[in-house]
């Protein structure tokens, strides 16, 4: 399955457009390589989604095309969730 269609399936991101652009901008990894959005992902991959100031890591446990909203979360584990600091800052 295509990385932006699971993201938006499983909801880890709500829209598959949101998730097609985070890819394309480096904060996606698939087994500790850089993902884009056509990038496929299969049970047992670990993605890092860098979301803000997290930085979420999460293996896969299952691929459906579809999915109803309490479904949803028993697609993936949550591995590591971890708060990011702004990098500039100590720097001053």
């Amino acid at each position: 399955m295509r990385l932006d269609k699971f993201l938006k399936v499983s909801r880890l991101i709500k829209r598959r457009t949101l998730a097609k652009e985070v890819s394309d901008q480096g904060r996606i990894e698939i087994n500790g390589k850089e993902a884009k959005a056509s990038s496929n992902v299969k049970v047992g991959d670990e993605l890092t989604l860098r979301l803000g100031q997290r930085l979420v890591t999460v293996r896969i446990d299952r691929i459906q095309e579809t999915s109803r909203k309490d479904e949803a979360a028993e697609m993936y584990t949550i591995l590591k969730e971890e708060r990011v600091g702004n990098f500039d800052e100590g720097m001053q």
